[in-house]
């Protein structure tokens, strides 16, 4: 094998001699081959299975000759949405459409369909009628079964039954999608496959179901949104490979579909065994003229160190896509892909991110869990860390310290998130020192979310003084460093559980760190979350517990301006939430006040000037800088 690109037309595929390819890799992203990538990971690993692969990215849905590039494929087609679910892709939380696609070269939009997996699978199938179907990537995991559609604020049928394919290989699709590409080489019919772990299959044969546990029926769910959340929370404690059942969801008395238990974690060796496949590391040529593709920006100089993910967090749908159980890349595997990087013409000496979901996740969350499961009835930190988890950081640290030991190598950061609730249980407490003197940029994101305990336990995130502890370590450690650098939290507004009450707490919050966000993230009920259960049912899966849930776009369009009282903009929203809120307290000339009485419309930022030129306090106000955050936690 050589680092050339596979096949993207017939000429290609002739090239290599080939008068047929085995599969016809479908995918609503552009063809990138790195392993950042859910396409370049799959058609790798069959590659070296010994299979012909073609790529086809971005077909027209408007024409099935899109889909005729490569002829009949010998063993059938694989489908992806691509990286994202392409109604988040195409779709902000105001389903208002996005004006660009990062996943698309130039950035463009529209290359792609809504729910592309159903639209790509029923192209294909009324142009090839008897060929295998198989859909993979994100969207077609996390709408495996029955589940809430928010766009269209309804509950929709399994992915599989509107798609008109044959086969879901969920989750990561490694282990599976060789299994199902073995089974058809050997002849087996696409129907027969039902036994394949990381599988979901359908059968008009209740008697070809053993030893599952049936949920609800599909119209059950839909008309009764306590059987829904009942239904979702049996999915959600059996997502582990160790310890999942077999899942059979009724759709008729003669159609089932069923979700085999997840496929095993890998081990580091046959992590370092995907990842050191012959990647071309960037995209395809044909996108040059379009500048490339705006995604590869982000992860061209980063390494994937873990997958999986025991944070828990209720609007994370990681737990359904890859598990709780923590796998990782061994240090030289990921030393030798860092080195690749420093031989590229663009590195400038900067590795932008070691890490994965979580990034100082690289340590198993407790010693049974990789022979016996996840606990199905616990969290591994939520609500307080289990007295087995064994917080560690130590083979984390070693890596960064080999990697910013590598010639060419000026600095690496960690970016992609570290929970710092772990970091705290963490006794030997070496990581943050680690951390502060090499790895922040100056400013360190960690998403607390929220401060309210309240909205944090719906959150299934630490409460507020475990975030306010770190903030104090994280602090006291840059002082003994002599170091100037802060922390920028990532808050949520509109959560389920958040009343304006919440809201406005959160608002006081951000005034005495003198700090407002320039963005704020409003709830986004995705697919197959806890949240989104909470978001459509209004109950709590795990408690069966009504929960409040903001859905009026008013509301949460002020429990959003909250968080930005500052902006002159958003001043009637903000006045009219805390009138609600009976918060009048807050509008005012004192120090704690958000914002001032109508006629005088600038927002109090605790130390704003009045007409003499001196803050409200008496004292000089602060000057700041835009688009700085000097002042966030000094006062803390």
């Amino acid at each position: 094998m050589n680092h050339s690109f596979l096949p993207i037309n017939r000429a290609e595929m002739e090239e290599r001699g080939w008068d047929q390819v085995d599969f016809v890799y479908v995918s609503g992203d552009a063809y990138v081959d790195h392993p950042s990538f859910g396409h370049a990971i799959i058609t790798r690993v069959l590659e070296a299975n010994g299979y012909r692969v073609g790529m086809i990215s971005q077909p027209d849905w408007r024409d099935p000759e899109s889909i005729s590039v490569f002829g009949k494929p010998r063993l059938g087609f694989l489908v992806s949405a691509g990286n994202m679910d392409s109604m988040v892709n195409h779709y902000p939380v105001s389903k208002k459409r996005r004006k660009t696609d990062a996943y698309t070269p130039g950035g463009e939009t529209g290359k792609r369909p809504d729910h592309a997996c159903i639209v790509y699978g029923n192209l294909i199938r009324r142009t090839y009628k008897d060929v295998p179907v198989i859909l993979g990537g994100i969207e077609a995991s996390l709408r495996r079964l029955a589940h809430y559609d928010y766009w269209s604020d309804s509950v929709k049928r399994s992915i599989l039954l509107d798609s008109g394919a044959d086969l879901i290989s969920y989750g990561m699709g490694e282990r599976s999608v060789v299994e199902i590409a073995e089974a058809l080489d050997a002849g087996i019919p696409v129907e027969e496959l039902t036994y394949i772990d990381g599988t979901v299959f359908k059968t008009k044969a209740k008697d070809r179901i053993s030893d599952a546990e049936f949920l609800p029926s599909f119209d059950d769910v839909k008309a009764d949104k306590k059987k829904y959340a009942g239904s979702f929370y049996t999915q959600y404690l059996n997502t582990d490979a160790f310890n999942g059942k077999r899942l059979a969801e009724p759709y008729s008395d003669t159609l089932y579909v069923v979700q085999n238990p997840p496929a095993k974690p890998l081990t580091t060796m046959e992590m370092d065994d995907i990842y050191n496949l012959p990647y071309a590391r960037t995209w395809h040529p044909s996108y040059d003229e379009k500048g490339g593709v705006p995604a590869f920006a982000e992860i061209r100089f980063s390494l994937i160190s873990n997958r999986g993910c025991f944070g828990g967090c209720s609007f994370c749908a990681l737990t359904f896509h890859q598990g709780r159980i923590v796998q990782v890349r061994s240090h030289e595997s990921l030393l030798k892909e860092a080195k690749l990087m420093t031989e590229d013409k663009e590195f400038k000496g900067y590795i932008h991110d070691v890490g994965g979901p979580t990034a100082n996740f690289r340590h198993p969350s407790c010693k049974k869990q990789l022979e016996h499961g996840v606990c199905k009835n616990r969290q591994c930190l939520f609500p307080a860390p289990c007295k087995n988890l064994d917080a560690d950081h130590s083979d984390y640290i070693r890596l960064l310290k080999k990697l910013r030991e590598i010639p060419g190598v000026k600095k690496v950061f960690i970016r992609s998130g570290i929970r710092f609730d772990y970091l705290l249980a963490d006794k030997k407490n070496e990581f943050l020192r680690e951390l502060c003197e090499h790895h922040v940029s100056g400013q360190l994101k960690v998403a607390p979310e929220h401060v309210s305990d309240q909205v944090l336990s719906l959150m299934g995130k630490p409460e507020n003084k475990v975030y306010e502890t770190f903030i104090r370590q994280f602090k006291t450690m840059n002082a003994r460093l002599g170091k100037k650098q802060y922390v920028v939290p990532y808050l949520m507004s509109s959560h389920p559980g958040s009343t304006l009450k919440e809201a406005v707490k959160l608002a006081e919050y951000c005034r005495d760190l003198g700090y407002m966000p320039e963005q704020v993230q409003d709830f986004y009920p995705t697919p197959s979350t806890l949240s989104t259960c909470m978001y459509y049912t209004g109950l709590d899966p795990r408690t069966m517990k009504p929960v409040y849930v903001p859905k009026n776009p008013h509301e949460k369009a002020m429990q959003r301006a909250l968080i930005q009282y500052r902006n002159p903009e958003l001043y009637d929203l903000v006045e009219e939430a805390l009138k609600k809120a009976g918060r009048t307290d807050l509008i005012g000339y004192g120090p704690q006040c958000l914002i001032r009485p109508k006629g005088r419309q600038e927002s109090v930022r605790g130390r704003d000037r009045n007409t003499s030129g001196r803050s409200d306090t008496g004292k000089k106000p602060v000057r700041k800088k835009k688009k700085t955050i000097r002042n966030i936690h000094r006062k803390k």
